[in-house]
C-alpha cells in the first residue's frame, strides 16, 4: 500500500502566528526552522512513497523549497490540516493507498509513531481514519495539569473502546483521575499525538460534511469523523525514551528546546 506524507502549514495561525517559521534550537545550538524539523521528522519514517509539504503561504513555500521539500500550494479556505491534506492529495491527483498528516507543531513526532500508525490502519478493516495516543507518564500528565490551571491547551486526551476505537478527544484532561502521580509512574490518561493517517475515501468525504458542534466547541479537527459516524482508530505508540510535545504556544518553544537538548537532538 502506497504511503504519502502532508505537512500542512499555515502562517495565520491564531494562537502563534508565523508558527512554522519559528526557530528551535536543538542540542548543539543549532537553529532550524519548525517546518524544517517537521520535514527531517516525515523524512525519517520508513516505508513512505513520498512527502510533500501543503500551505497557502510564500513565505512557508520558500523557506521549504529552500531545504529541498516539495511545496504543494493550497488555498486559503482551509479550516485545518485535514482539510489541506484533502486539497493536497486531489492536486497530487491522488494514487496512493494511505495519506499522512504529519502535522506541521509536532516536530518531535518518532517515526515508529507514524510506522505504527500506518500499520495500524492497514490491519483495521474497520477503521477509516487512526491517530497515535501515547499513555502519559506522571511527568506529562502534570505538565498538562499544569497548563490547563494556568489557561493554557497543554495537549489533547483520548478515550477508546477496548478495541482502540475512539470514544471522544479532548482539550481538557480526561479522564478525570483525583490520584497524584510521581513523573515516572504510570496513569490512565492518554496523549493524542496530532498524526493522521486516513483511507482516501474518508479523507475525501471529509471536505464536503460541515463542522460539528463538538469540533467547534473543542477546535479538533478529527472529532467530525466521528460526528459523522466514522471510525477512527486509536494506535498506541511507546515513547521508547523520547519526551514529546506539540508547539502549541510561544512558551512551548523553550520547553521543546530543553526536550531537544536532554535528548540530544540536534
Amino acid at each position: 500500500m502506497s504511503v504519502l506524507i502532508v505537512i500542512p502549514a499555515r502562517y495565520a495561525s491564531t494562537r502563534y502566528p508565523g508558527k512554522p517559521l519559528a526557530e528551535l534550537r536543538g542540542a548543539t545550538g543549532q537553529a532550524r526552522s519548525l517546518i524544517r524539523r517537521s520535514w527531517d521528522a516525515a523524512c525519517a519514517v520508513e516505508g513512505v512513497d513520498r512527502v510533500v509539504v501543503a500551505t497557502d503561504d510564500i513565505r512557508i513555500k520558500e523557506a521549504a523549497e529552500g531545504f529541498g521539500a516539495e511545496v504543494v500550494m493550497t488555498s486559503e479556505d482551509c479550516a485545518n490540516g485535514t482539510e489541506r491534506c484533502a486539497e493536497a492529495f486531489d492536486a497530487l491527483g491522488g494514487g496512493y493507498d494511505i495519506v499522512v498528516n504529519l502535522q506541521g507543531d509536532a516536530p518531535l513526532t518518532p517515526a515508529w509513531f507514524v510506522e505504527d500508525l500506518v500499520k495500524g490502519l492497514r490491519e483495521d478493516s474497520m477503521a477509516e481514519v487512526a491517530t497515535p495516543v501515547l499513555q502519559c507518564d506522571g511527568r506529562a500528565l502534570n505538565g498538562f495539569l499544569e497548563d490547563r490551571r494556568a489557561g493554557r491547551v497543554g495537549g489533547t486526551t483520548a478515550v477508546f473502546t477496548t478495541d482502540r476505537h475512539a470514544l471522544y478527544f479532548s482539550k481538557e484532561v480526561i479522564p478525570f483521575t483525583s490520584d497524584t502521580y510521581a513523573d515516572d509512574d504510570g496513569t490512565p490518561v492518554f496523549h493524542h499525538v496530532g498524526v493522521y493517517a486516513y483511507r482516501p475515501s474518508a479523507l475525501g468525504a471529509y471536505p464536503r460534511w460541515s463542522a460539528g458542534p463538538l469540533e467547534k466547541l473543542e477546535g479538533l479537527e478529527q472529532l467530525r469523523f466521528m460526528e459523522h459516524g466514522r471510525q477512527v482508530l486509536c494506535v498506541e505508540v511507546e515513547a521508547r525514551g523520547r519526551q514529546f510535545w506539540e508547539l502549541n504556544n510561544p512558551e512551548d518553544v523553550p520547553r521543546i528546546e530543553a526536550m531537544m537538548a536532554e535528548m540530544g537532538v540536534a
